[in-house]
């Protein structure tokens, strides 16, 4: 039985008990409401106060059934109050266990410093994906909605080291740095590229003239959401059907149509094989939008001669059905 339960039975029995014993000496004694109520609560507490009136022999045993009743609803009561902190202990001691072995098992895994507006949005979208995600967040209340939906977290500061090794940076892919302010965003970066050089570090700036402090301080990029609040509103006034195609396909506002990126195994059997013959056009019914290059360079619109390469990143479009059949081909 669980907690709440045992202290709902106890204020149950407790009620039950105290209109039992006062109907009793009512009945028994014939008192009067008040006397009958204060004698019982009198004899249940078993303070010693002189009887209200002379007991009958039937009312004298009454009371010796109301004061076994009492004894044995006391001891209950802290029965339930000590299982009850018990309990609570216990599974505080194991939730905390459980999460930290959790903890030490995620490897190339996310770090979200930051549960706030964007973070909370960040941690929505990454849990479509079967990825591993740790969220670093000081806020009581946060952590409590973190807990309920069963995110593993670090209760503290980002900007602690300590915090950020309990986190596993050092065997993280990637870290979003996307707290407050752009200071406590650039200590991070900065803590976090010194544990991990081969981090990818996405951070929040606030301010345009962070954007070099952030790149400086070690973050991969740089992205500022009122910047790109400003361009999505622009975009929507000047290309509105682009827009849209953008929101179908990069937003999940298509459960069918995704755009997707894909990188290509040294294992794949595409490799070395022209886009022509691959049959992602003929058979996946994709459209190969761009193949970025190992080195950075980027091929819009490849034509049919391209051939890919361990290492190239294949940007689609198309069914997600199709989009996770090309994913176990590029990368088996």
């Amino acid at each position: 039985m669980s907690r709440t339960p045992h202290l709902v039975i106890g204020i149950f029995l407790a009620v039950l008990i105290l209109a039992a014993g006062t109907a009793g000496y009512i009945f028994i004694e014939g008192w009067p409401f008040i006397d009958a109520l204060y004698m019982t609560v009198i004899t249940l507490a078993t303070v010693g106060f002189q009887e209200v009136h002379q007991l009958s022999h039937a009312g004298r045993v009454f009371t010796i059934v109301l004061i076994i009743m009492g004894v044995g609803f006391v001891f209950y009561v802290a029965g339930s109050i000590i299982q009850f902190m018990i309990e609570g202990r216990i599974r505080d001691i194991l939730g905390r266990r459980k999460l930290e072995k959790e903890l030490r098992k995620q490897k190339d895994h996310y770090i979200v410093c930051g549960y706030g507006r964007v973070g909370s949005s960040i941690c929505d979208l990454l849990a479509s994906r079967p990825l591993g995600i740790v969220v670093i967040e000081r806020d009581p209340e946060r952590i409590d909605r973190l807990s309920d939906r069963n995110l593993l977290y670090i209760a503290g500061e980002a900007t602690d080291e300590e915090n950020l090794i309990k986190a596993g940076v050092e065997k993280a892919r990637g870290l979003l740095a996307v707290l407050k302010t752009d200071t406590d965003n650039v200590y991070v970066t900065l803590t976090a590229r010194q544990l991990n050089p081969e981090l990818s570090i996405i951070a929040r700036g606030g301010e345009e003239k962070s954007e070099n402090k952030l790149l400086a301080a070690g973050a991969n990029r740089v992205v500022s959401p009122y910047l790109m609040g400003a361009h999505r509103i622009a975009q929507t006034i000047l290309r509105p059907t682009v827009t849209d195609f953008l929101e179908l396909t990069l937003m999940g506002k298509s459960l069918d149509i995704q755009m997707e990126e894909i990188p290509v195994h040294l294992s794949s059997k595409l490799i070395d094989v022209a886009l022509q013959d691959s049959g992602i056009r003929k058979d996946l019914d994709l459209i190969i939008m761009a193949v970025k290059k190992p080195g950075g360079e980027m091929l819009f619109n490849p034509s049919s001669q391209t051939k890919l390469q361990a290492g190239d990143m294949v940007v689609t479009i198309g069914e997600r059905q199709n989009l996770e059949r090309l994913e176990k081909i590029l990368n088996p």
